[in-house]
């Protein structure tokens, strides 16, 4: 038999980290910290959108003027979403991505989905290139905008509609 374990195979140290987990469980639920009860999201007909497209884009670029560059950003999404929890998306933004003068961060948002920012991703020169790929989850047929913001704060925009249906019907 082994000095540092008993019969059953469990080691001291073992036990004593179990009692110390206990003890500390103990202390915070008297104290006021114990972890608040589950809460349901409640009925569909009531999941309302948390934040209106608007809303968000003020809330990340204040006033700031963001202008149409179809041109510069190149935006490849599916016109049709056979299904909506996974819709691939590419971004790729022409930007010489030189240390004065690169794509500092991709926003893509999601007009429709309740909450409208999908993802927001941050670059810099040592990425070589201004290009993202992911996958979004769009609960219905909405407008995708790619908004690239650049080292002098300038906002460019690219958007385009993608038709979410059930079972890639087209409807």
């Amino acid at each position: 038999m082994d000095k540092r374990t008993g019969s059953s195979g469990t080691s001291r140290r073992s036990v004593l980290r179990a009692a110390g987990w206990l003890g500390l469980a103990t202390v915070a639920t008297r104290v006021g910290f114990a972890p608040a009860p589950a809460r349901a999201q409640g009925m569909p007909k009531d999941l309302v959108p948390e934040e209106k497209v608007e809303e968000t884009l003020k809330r990340l670029f204040g006033n700031r003027p963001i202008r149409d560059a179809a041109g510069a950003i190149k935006l490849d999404l599916p016109l049709i979403a056979e299904n909506g929890a996974v819709v691939p998306a590419t971004v790729e933004v022409q930007s010489p991505m030189t240390p004065a003068d690169h794509v500092k961060t991709i926003y893509i948002i999601s007009d429709k989905n309740r909450r409208p920012m999908n993802a927001k991703f941050t670059l810099t020169p040592l990425t070589g290139a201004a290009v993202i790929g992911t996958n979004l989850r769009l609960g219905e047929t909405t407008d995708v905008r790619a908004i690239a913001e650049l080292t002098n704060g300038t906002l460019l925009q690219a958007k385009r509609e993608v038709k979410v249906t059930v079972g890639g019907c087209g409807g």
